[in-house]
């Protein structure tokens, strides 16, 4: 059986933190980072949330309470690692994983290929099977404003076990 999943995630920017997306620090020439009651990186949330849908898990704030200990500023790969497993355990495997960052500002070319190396390697996916991409918003919205960053993610999983055909 495939499914799809989609994601989406957007986190305000604030002065002096650091700016993660995909598991990789970025430098923001104003000194920006995202706020969240993680690292904030709103790329791999949206993965998150993308495989957690294909798999019909719900989404990651249920099934990681903002509030517990062990989310405070925890760093969102291990998050992702940790739904992966959960996904894995019920059978699924990913197909691909495609993703858009939406940033005004830093210009995220560069960075790109590191983020697609770090998830992939966290996913077990080869490098075809994961793509990034980044766009601006045109100077429209918070996202255009230079005051949040949003990312969207898609999957297609399958799981051909016993228990997700029947």
């Amino acid at each position: 059986m495939l499914r799809v999943g989609q994601g989406y995630d957007l986190h305000p920017l604030v002065l002096n933190r650091p700016l993660i997306l995909g598991g990789v620090t970025v430098f923001h020439p104003d000194n920006l980072g995202l706020a969240g009651v993680t690292d904030g990186d709103c790329l791999t949330h949206a993965i998150i949330d993308a495989i957690l849908g294909a798999a019909g898990l719900g989404d990651i704030g249920q099934m990681f309470k903002a509030t517990a200990a062990t989310v405070q500023n925890a760093d969102s790969t291990h998050l992702l690692a940790i739904v992966l497993q959960k996904a894995w355990s019920l059978g699924f495997t990913i197909h691909n994983i495609d993703c858009t960052i939406l940033a005004e500002q830093p210009k995220l070319a560069d960075s790109i290929p590191k983020m697609r190396r770090v998830l992939c390697e966290i996913c077990q996916l080869e490098e075809n099977q994961l793509s990034i991409k980044a766009t601006t918003m045109e100077q429209l919205g918070p996202v255009g404003r230079n005051e949040a960053i949003a990312a969207m993610a898609v999957t297609l999983l399958e799981n051909n076990s016993k228990e997700a055909i029947r």
